[in-house]
């Protein structure tokens, strides 16, 4: 198939293909390098941590693990919690009905992740912007792309200079503490490797909240059941990580190196392929009546946030956020529904891996 940008690319869709796929390591990300790789945004890919293969990918992978720890997410939890709340609030403040969008899905990844690399207050929109742009890029024309990774670059360059001088408790110092600690990557690749980790934290977590609140209220009687087994809370996010994928596509374009049997079908050395999550999410021969959302699923291997050696390094935290997140919205806002107006009003063209709402109206 074609995608907007690149050449044509072999797509894995079901779950078995999916899973074998992110698995193989005769598939190569370093090999887009250069290359006219399928894509939905302007320009080459750069060399950063989702485009390194082994050994240099695991090293790096390591380092990155090794400061976003479980330990660091859950010290951040109390702070997560009190920011949903006082989005939450703020929608209240409103009246009786807001979108839900701009008051709480778009605010809250970004005042997480600002809190997690400590970004100032007055830097935060900005930071915000830059990121948002690299994500949706709809009718962005090449050089409009590399000014924002460019903005974002410098100004990420400038936070990693700073945390070094006065190192504190967030993630960039942190990171900073394990780029100095060795001497295999640059100065440059911790910069990507900060900037890889924002852009898997703001713009999924925000189309992922609206996707997610959509597809609830239009089924009322799921969401119901949320506010009345508040416990299921955990259940329902892999749930809806099943039933509405944070990412349709994950793989970058990988390429293989030799030739490679996936599905019945021979993929050439030197062709690239991707694996289609949210096909993979609803395949029949691995979960029970797949396109019906079953809040209570037990058994739910997706592959919401991919598979093998590049599964999402800030997986924990996604979960933590969606959990918070629709806890304190069942709990505060119980007799949410759907509002006046286009509950569907999506980013219609967007050159993005990621569909979201452009809008929620809801009302309480």
């Amino acid at each position: 198939m074609k995608l907007p940008y690149g050449e044509p690319v072999w797509m894995a869709t079901r779950h078995a293909d999916v899973r074998s796929f992110l698995l193989d390591q005769r598939f190569s990300r370093k090999a887009a390098l250069g290359k006219d790789a399928p894509g939905f945004s302007p320009g080459g890919y750069a060399h950063t941590i989702p485009f390194m293969d082994a050994p240099e990918h695991t090293e790096a992978r390591r380092m990155v693990a090794r400061a976003l720890t479980k330990k660091r997410i859950d010290s951040l939890r109390p702070r997560i919690e009190s920011i949903a709340e006082d989005l939450i609030d703020g929608m209240v403040a409103q009246g009786s009905s807001a979108d839900l969008v701009t008051s709480l899905a778009k605010p809250f990844p970004v005042a997480v992740n600002c809190e997690m690399y400590a970004v100032p207050e007055a830097d935060r929109e900005q930071f915000h912007a830059w990121s948002s742009a690299l994500l949706v890029t709809a009718g962005l024309p090449p050089q409009k792309f590399m000014e924002n990774f460019t903005g974002l670059m410098g100004y990420t360059a400038e936070l990693v200079a700073q945390r070094r001088k006065e190192p504190g408790d967030d993630l960039i110092s942190a990171l900073v503490a394990q780029w100095d600690a060795q001497d295999r990557f640059t100065e440059d690749d911790l910069c990507k490797a900060v900037i890889s980790l924002l852009l898997g934290g703001h713009d999924p977590v925000t189309a992922h909240i609206a996707n997610s609140v959509y597809v609830l209220l239009c089924r009322p009687e799921k969401y119901r059941r949320l506010c009345e087994q508040p416990d299921i809370v955990p259940t329902a996010v892999e749930e809806l990580l099943r039933f509405v994928s944070i990412g349709d596509i994950f793989g970058f374009g990988s390429y293989a190196t030799e030739d490679v049997e996936i599905g019945g079908r021979t993929i050439r050395r030197g062709e690239p392929m991707l694996a289609l999550l949210a096909s993979a999410n609803r395949d029949a021969e691995v979960f029970e009546d797949p396109d019906t959302l079953d809040l209570t699923r037990e058994h739910n291997p997706h592959v919401a946030f991919g598979h093998g050696p590049h599964y999402c390094a800030g997986t924990a935290l996604a979960r933590v956020e969606l959990q918070t997140v629709f806890a304190a919205l069942t709990r505060r806002l119980p007799t949410l529904r759907l509002g006046p107006g286009d509950q569907k009003a999506w980013w219609h063209g967007m050159v993005t891996v990621i569909r979201t709402l452009k809008t929620l109206p809801v009302e309480w």
